[in-house]
């Protein structure tokens, strides 16, 4: 059910970072990290597995907007996710 605008203390602007500016350039990261980055949280801050699934809610959609600025490595090893990091300017 939509809710009045009114009935919150405040609106903010739906603004989410750019890869140069949420991701270290010589550092690859993999989307839980991201998840937590996109948050202001350190990318190893401990969460809970509800609230990492809706951080993934979040940052999955804002990996494939940005995709044409990253890049992607496979995973190390199979039990591992990949990893994503800032694409070099060419």
């Amino acid at each position: 059910m939509p809710i009045p605008k009114d009935d919150f203390e405040g609106l903010y602007p739906c603004d989410f970072y750019e890869p140069d500016e949420l991701m270290d350039a010589d550092q690859m990261y993999t989307v839980y990290e991201i998840a937590r980055l996109l948050q202001d949280l350190e990318p190893d801050a401990d969460l809970d597995r509800g609230v990492e699934d809706v951080l993934l809610d979040w940052a999955i959609p804002w990996v494939m907007v940005h995709s044409d600025d990253l890049v992607v490595a496979e995973p190390r090893d199979d039990d591992e996710p990949g990893y994503y990091g800032v694409a070099e300017d060419d």
